[in-house]
């Protein structure tokens, strides 16, 4: 029998799909898809170890729109309760439960879970977000969890009156630092650049206390402690100078690597294992889909080519049909698991629905 994972032959010992769509993830993106998914009437499975994604360990989300501040824990109970506002019988929600395999199957896929649950569907989103990048230093592996922590809405009470590092000069990164800033002794934050990527007004807002230190163009050299972290080595790269921050805490938030383990070899990814999508339509292809450039520059984006049908003849609401559709095979994604240039809660939530759009406009089709 073929590889399913890298032949254009689907496995046809599965059954016929049971749902129309499967949606993987229950961040922002797979919520959101899952909203639009029930009122379009699409019979749908979410497939999501939990409700919220990543920013349920946020204190305090102050751009989503709509609202001027939110923890994440509030946000996720949020996105639930949209989500069974309108997800009725249709709509099924398998949440505690990871994706490990993802495969062609006879007219559609089918998603193979840690437990062992097998749901099959004619098209498929991935929403499944990223994880959180672990620090790869000496010591990092062994005093995590003994005062090395990758969570500070976890951990940062915990550390109430003591000197604390943050490791990663983002968003992430400064906003640890202002919750921690609430009663922490003192707030280290290394950055490996000279400048910042985190917004200009949480930079300033962290700035602001007088506990608060920064140290650009330096280095995580290496955790040290005995039973708990006692100390962080960090160095200069300017000057080489090595130096030792007597901290008892250390918060990481160095980025995030996406989940895409289970469609490795099935979909197209980037260097960094991220999936290819189109923008437009957040369409993702099958690696045996994948043609020569010049082929694919033609029929991914609609160009003139024979068989096509020019963008101008296609009517607003039927959306762009040409030979691009009658070769795709039904695989979406959508949030921080894309190659997107800017992985936000709002633009997560905005290319799902940009998804379910062509997803129900693709079905109908088929």
């Amino acid at each position: 029998m073929p590889n399913a994972l890298s032949s254009s032959q689907p496995d046809t010992s599965h059954p016929i799909p049971s749902h129309d769509l499967l949606i993987i993830g229950g961040g922002p993106a797979g919520i959101s898809a899952g909203v639009y998914a029930a009122r379009k009437l699409l019979k749908t499975a979410i497939i999501s170890q939990e409700i919220g994604g990543q920013s349920t360990v946020s204190e305090g989300i102050e751009n989503w729109i709509g609202t001027v501040k939110i923890s994440g824990n509030d946000l996720a109970k949020s996105l639930k309760a949209h989500l069974n506002a309108y997800k009725g019988d249709l709509v099924s929600v398998h949440e505690g439960e990871t994706v490990e395999k993802l495969t062609r199957t006879q007219g559609g896929f089918t998603a193979t879970t840690k437990s062992g649950k097998s749901m099959s569907a004619r098209a498929v989103l991935i929403a499944s977000g990223a994880s959180r990048r672990k620090l790869t230093i000496p010591g990092a592996d062994t005093f995590e969890h003994k005062g090395l922590t990758y969570c500070a809405s976890c951990d940062g009470p915990l550390f109430a009156g003591q000197d604390v590092a943050v490791v990663g000069a983002g968003n992430a990164g400064f906003e640890t630092a202002l919750q921690l800033l609430a009663y922490a002794k003192s707030v280290t934050l290394i950055s490996r650049g000279a400048t910042f990527r985190a917004d200009p007004v949480t930079v300033q807002k962290a700035s602001e206390h007088s506990n608060m230190r920064i140290l650009t163009q330096t280095d995580p050299v290496e955790v040290i402690g005995e039973k708990f972290v006692t100390g962080l080595i960090v160095r200069n790269s300017v000057s080489n100078e090595a130096t030792t921050l007597p901290v008892t805490g250390i918060f990481v938030e160095i980025g995030v690597v996406p989940n895409t383990d289970f469609v490795e070899g099935l979909v197209e990814l980037d260097t960094i294992k991220r999936v290819v999508t189109d923008p437009r339509n957040q369409r993702a292809r099958l690696v045996s889909e994948i043609q020569t450039p010049e082929k694919d520059s033609d029929a991914r984006h609609g160009n003139d080519v024979e068989g096509a049908v020019h963008p101008s003849t296609v009517t607003e609401t039927s959306g762009t049909r040409n030979n691009a559709d009658e070769s795709f095979s039904g695989v979406w994604a959508a949030g921080d698991c894309t190659d997107e240039l800017y992985h936000q809660n709002n633009i997560a939530a905005g290319d799902a629905v940009k998804a379910l759009e062509d997803i129900y406009i693709w079905l109908k089709k088929q």
